[in-house]
This record gives C-alpha cells, sequence and structure tokens, in this order.
C-alpha cells in the first residue's frame, strides 16, 4: 500500500515558478523506489490529464503542454516526488495529482495508476 499527500501549490502569477512534492507513506511491505511515478493534472469541466511521468531508473517523459517548462524528479531516500513549474501560464490552472503504481513504465494514462493523491490546487493569474 501507498498513501501520497501532495503540497506545494498556490496561487502565482504568469511566469512564475512553483515546486510541488508528493510525500509518499508505504507499508512494510512496499518499496517506494519500485514504483512508477508521475503527475496528473485536471482542470475544471476536464478530464485528468497526465502531465509527467518518471521511471523506476529515473527516467522523465512528459506531456507536449508541459514539455521544456516542468521538471519531474524523485528522491528515493525520503520517499517523495517533485514537480517543479517554471514559466507558468493561466492554462496550467488545475488540481495537481500525484499517482504510483507499482508496474508499468512512461505511462500518462489514469488507468495506469493504483495509488493517488488527494491533490492541490495551482491557480495561474495573468
Amino acid at each position: 500500500q501507498v498513501q501520497l499527500v501532495e503540497s506545494g501549490g498556490g496561487s502565482v502569477q504568469a511566469g512564475g515558478s512553483l515546486r510541488l512534492s508528493c510525500a509518499a507513506s508505504t507499508d512494510r511491505f512496499t518499496v517506494f523506489e519500485d514504483h512508477m511515478l508521475a503527475w496528473f493534472r485536471q482542470a475544471p469541466g476536464r478530464e485528468r490529464e497526465g502531465i509527467a511521468v518518471i521511471s523506476r531508473q529515473e527516467r522523465a517523459n512528459y506531456g507536449d503542454s508541459v514539455a521544456g517548462r516542468f521538471t519531474i524528479s524523485r528522491d528515493n531516500e525520503k520517499n517523495v516526488l517533485y514537480l517543479e513549474m517554471t514559466n507558468l501560464k493561466p492554462e496550467d490552472t488545475a488540481v495537481y495529482y500525484c499517482a504510483a503504481n507499482p508496474n508499468g513504465y512512461n505511462c500518462l494514462l489514469p488507468n495506469c495508476y493504483r495509488y493517488w493523491g488527494q491533490g492541490t490546487q495551482v491557480t495561474v493569474s495573468s
């Protein structure tokens, strides 16, 4: 079992930066570093969108809407996933979720993930 808690959301002006964190708690049978990890976001009235994924080997991949602006990383010692967001735009406004799955590679689809955080709001004003 994995429990995920996001933090770091907030309000920022366009062009600004934010860093999201996702702290993971695992039971004694679960190893955080064995999991594929990802960030998703969901704006009102829109489907949940996969924006960044990082593999067990720390290979990262990004959705087209954030490539070049966002960076995903993980700290397996601290059981934390990060999302560094720069050059934020109003269209980045959404609830951001972290997700984890014990299997898989390079997947940006919600049904690839078993565990989800509760989400953190990011609002970008123009």
